[in-house]
């Protein structure tokens, strides 16, 4: 398989004096997501958790649901023209009944490490129909527990202590515990793999939890989030304001800018118990 990291040699600089050095950087590999032997789209990765990127690429275009739509997956052998296997094919195999991707996902050109909707023909395209409701979620948090998250989330990020290059995603409980970690190059990457692990752990919906990620919350980032049942995201940068007009019109809480003590609640602030009082 694929390594997570790998090593380069560097000429470093520091306060007039330059030296070579080995450097560790986080890899970046291409990944083909086939389901039933057809093509359907190429991700620019970190290898490692491929299996649940592909799984949960597929429950955040509300492809599979459940566990039990999922009947296998697997690394396809003979990748190359030698009959090689890169370990950067995965093929996904559909439970019967489970109907195949619409020819609409398909991506004409390869999905970027920083860009999660590359090919989409269209914001309605986007706007996938979600099988759970989070507007109802009985989700209630104080903030002192999410102010907490970053730190929990860093200390977690066992590759970026080497690296200095991969987005976080973790899955929290009510009362802060971390569920799951993904690393990745790309932020949907890493919020993909832990969707998941969550769906074929068979814990979809992700009811009373909330996702916390180490970049901003981009449209693509609070629509994995629906459609994974969260009720609550939270993000160390800023969101676009059509992340905003989705989470408000999803019933999502969603908080930015969470650094220290502070937070922005865009949306869904009655999640927050006990709110403070100026």
């Amino acid at each position: 398989m694929g390594r997570v990291t790998v090593r380069r040699r560097v000429l470093r600089v520091r306060e007039g004096v330059s030296s070579h050095r080995p450097d560790t950087l986080a890899a970046e590999e291409p990944m083909e997501i086939r389901v039933g032997g057809r093509p359907l789209t190429v991700t620019m990765r970190t290898p490692g958790d491929d299996f649940d990127l592909a799984a949960g690429f597929l429950a955040s275009e509300g492809v599979v649901h459940a566990a039990d739509e999922v009947a296998g997956i697997r690394y396809c052998a003979g990748a190359t023209a030698d009959g090689g296997n890169t370990y950067n094919v995965v093929d996904v195999a559909l439970a019967p009944g489970v109907a195949a991707p619409d020819a609409s996902l398909e991506r004409n050109f390869y999905t970027t490490s920083s860009c999660g909707l590359c090919g989409k023909a269209g914001l309605e395209a986007v706007r996938t129909t979600a099988a759970w409701s989070v507007a109802g979620d009985p989700l209630r948090i104080g903030p002192e527990v999410v102010t907490a998250l970053p730190d929990r989330l860093r200390a977690a990020q066992r590759v970026f202590d080497t690296t200095g290059g991969l987005h976080a995603a973790g899955l929290f409980s009510a009362d802060g515990e971390l569920l799951c970690l993904r690393e990745d190059v790309g932020r949907h990457n890493a919020v993909d793999k832990v969707v998941g692990h969550a769906l074929r752990s068979g814990l979809l919906p992700l009811r009373e939890s909330v996702l916390m990620v180490s970049g901003r919350a981009s449209f693509e980032l609070v629509q994995k989030a629906v459609m994974a049942g969260i009720p609550m995201l939270a993000a160390v940068s800023a969101p676009s304001s059509l992340a905003v007009d989705l989470a408000e019109e999803s019933g999502l809480t969603l908080i930015g800018f969470l650094r220290g003590a502070s937070m922005n609640v865009y949306t869904g602030s009655e999640r927050l118990q006990p709110l403070p009082v100026a």
